[in-house]
């Protein structure tokens, strides 16, 4: 799906550009690509030149050019090839060779010098990372990580309904495998029956040209922080958690949801009831103006009351956009305001000795007054019919 040029993103980098006394970013990371250009490349070989002022540059694959046609809302697009008779090399050279040539004209430069991680391309299996060649090139670069991590914590109304399509196309895929899950099901076969869902019938959808799935299922004793999904059985009475992310033409949603076949065990209600009520004090702390650390502290302080300090081992907030994970990461050693306009995924967990435990989560849009979910599937433990 085209989506129309966001010029109120756009015109946000170019300010914090301004600010940084920059003339120009180069990224190469998929997300940044296309949170920049609005193409998400197929390989992760592309890059994109993005002035202060004048027209940016997307550098892609000659196979993608109609991809590029279609969806890019740059019109200076430049093709190089991925098999050349004439040079050996292999393609990121000749994304490198453009990019220079596009960013002669440029000043002073900023690269993604200390990204950490990057949101895969569409074929995903493959991801395509930075070579040493790209950063000698640029040997005068300013770090340009901290602004586009600025500028991509705050969305836009049209990032906020592309956020809204991942989340709902998650949802749909968990009430598609809550009326498949069956007591035996592996594992992997409850995550094959989600995943396929997604892939299958998001990518159907008129306003998304690929959804892709990932996930990670445990169920019972297999609850744990983090492994991989494996083929232990549905059991009646223990949850089975889904650990699910959706990526909807370059947006993501990350969540975790729980089903359960018939009644649910006294344990596992009693855990469900303490970690509901934690992860409503959060939401309360989800608010404009709130402190970052005091969330952190409070949803840990919370977990430690019932019984489980030091838990969970992975962040309880971050960031969903162009990435599943980005910032910003609330922790109680920073600082850092929740702001008006940030997307969050909320996602307090205990897990128990030898496996087992629950863990909420779902993605939230912070308002002036509230936290607003976007996705429709319910928190908490969910009975299967």
């Amino acid at each position: 799906m085209g989506w129309p040029r966001d010029e109120a993103k756009l015109e946000r980098v170019r300010s914090l550009l301004a600010e940084a006394e920059l003339d120009a970013l180069v990224v190469r990371a998929p997300d940044n690509v296309l949170y920049l250009t609005n193409f998400w490349g197929m390989k992760g070989y592309e890059a994109c030149v993005f002035p202060r002022e004048g027209e940016p540059v997307l550098i892609c694959l000659e196979a993608s050019a109609e991809d590029a046609e279609r969806n890019a809302w740059t019109a200076d697009v430049r093709l190089f090839r991925g098999y050349d008779e004439t040079d050996p090399r292999p393609p990121t050279a000749r994304t490198l060779d453009a990019a220079l040539d596009a960013a002669r004209e440029h000043g002073r430069v900023g690269l993604e010098l200390s990204l950490g991680t990057q949101a895969s391309d569409r074929m995903v299996g493959e991801p395509t990372t930075f070579t040493k060649a790209w950063f000698d090139a640029f040997p005068a670069a300013a770090d340009a990580t901290p602004l586009l991590n600025r500028a991509r914590m705050i969305k836009t109304e049209q990032e906020v309904e592309r956020l809204r399509i991942a989340n709902e196309i998650a949802a749909h895929a968990m009430e598609h495998v809550r009326g498949l899950l069956r007591p035996g099901m592996k594992e992997s076969e409850a995550a094959a029956v989600w995943q396929g869902f997604v892939h299958g019938q998001g990518t159907a959808r008129d306003d998304v040209e690929l959804a892709l799935p990932f996930s990670l299922v445990w169920a019972g004793r297999g609850i744990k922080t983090f492994t991989a999904t494996g083929d232990l059985p549905v059991t009646e009475g223990e949850p089975v958690l889904f650990e699910i992310w959706v990526c909807a033409d370059g947006y993501w949603a990350d969540h975790t949801k729980n089903l359960v076949l018939g009644e649910l065990k006294p344990e596992y209600a009693e855990l469900e009831e303490q970690l509901a009520h934690v992860y409503t004090c959060a939401l309360h702390m989800c608010a404009h103006g709130q402190s970052m650390a005091e969330l952190d502290r409070t949803v840990r302080s919370g977990l430690a009351e019932m019984g489980y300090p030091g838990q969970p081992s992975h962040p309880i907030c971050h960031g969903v956009g162009a990435r599943a994970h980005e910032p910003p990461y609330p922790h109680q050693a920073a600082g850092g305001t929740v702001e008006e306009g940030m997307v969050l995924a909320v996602e307090p967990g205990v897990y128990w000795d030898g496996g087992g435990g629950l863990r909420m989560e779902d993605n939230f849009l912070i308002t002036k007054d509230e936290a607003q979910k976007l996705s429709s599937f319910p928190d908490g433990i969910v009975a299967c019919p």
